[in-house]
């Protein structure tokens, strides 16, 4: 992995590029990503996407029995010319997270540049808070630690064919390894082909047809052919919660409802 050139890395998991995460990226030539296999919000290469700089992937597997001085060794040799190290307040390292950002301070012959807790509306950012509030369909409030609308990304998959037939027409989506939000109706933009389209998305278990868990994401106002089963879809906010109905007809009589809601939010953004 050397690198003659980069003087100056931020380290860190950055599970999501939060706004706290780009201002560690900021400060820095490139980035180091410590990937645990745990990342949920943006998982393995697609920190890329939102990551405008070199990026080096260290795995923790191979990082967890290092000592502190094992790794600023391991940093020297694939950075000869590194002058910075960037990391947040919360940085750990080592062996049994034997390593903080003190540690580096003192076995880095360069700068060790610490940056301080951000908060957005008094709130901290954190991966995890952001994940709380996905969880809690508080999906516009993770939308602002975020700095960016929470995206997943998957693929076009046949469905029940219930939808076309008798409530409203849908895109039946597979995500790849994301962390769900909670289950429900959300405002959503949704790209198909090349394009955003202004959508409405269901994700949860059918609870009033088949019980199967599905993502579900219909077009407002579009009625479009699909050529390529690449999805996207951008949480946007959280409409209501997954209800049972007695019938299909009063599910479609919601699901217009819900549409009309949806228009509303897209109109105000």
């Amino acid at each position: 992995m050397k690198n003659a050139t980069i003087q100056s890395v931020s380290i860190g998991s950055f599970d999501g590029v939060h706004l706290a995460h780009q201002r560690l990226i900021s400060l820095s030539d490139g980035v180091v990503v410590i990937e645990r296999g745990l990342a949920t919000l943006t998982r393995g290469y697609r920190r890329s996407f939102y990551i405008n700089k070199p990026l080096f992937v260290y795995h923790f597997d191979r990082l967890s029995s290092q000592t502190p001085q094992e790794f600023m060794a391991m940093l020297k040799e694939d950075f000869p010319k590194l002058k910075r190290i960037v990391v947040g307040y919360d940085f750990e390292f080592g062996h049994n997270k034997s390593g903080n950002a003190q540690t580096l301070k003192k076995i880095f012959e360069g700068e060790v540049l610490l940056v301080k807790e951000m908060k957005c509306e008094g709130v901290s950012i954190h991966s995890s808070t952001i994940k709380s509030f996905i969880c809690e369909g508080h999906i516009d409030r993770a939308n602002k630690l975020l700095g960016r609308p929470y995206e997943m990304m998957g693929y076009a998959i046949k469905g029940q064919g219930i939808g076309t037939k008798a409530l409203v027409s849908t895109i039946n989506i597979v995500t790849l390894d994301y962390h769900n939000p909670k289950e429900g109706v959300y405002a959503t933009r949704t790209l198909v082909d090349g394009v955003w389209y202004e959508s409405i998305s269901f994700i949860g278990h059918r609870v009033s047809s088949d019980n199967a868990f599905a993502i579900e994401t219909h077009i407002i106002d579009k009625t479009i052919a699909l050529k390529n089963p690449r999805i996207a879809l951008q949480w946007l906010k959280f409409i209501r919660s997954n209800q049972t109905f007695e019938d299909l007809t009063k599910l479609k009589l919601q699901i217009l409802e819900d549409i009309e809601i949806a228009k509303k939010i897209h109109r105000e953004r």
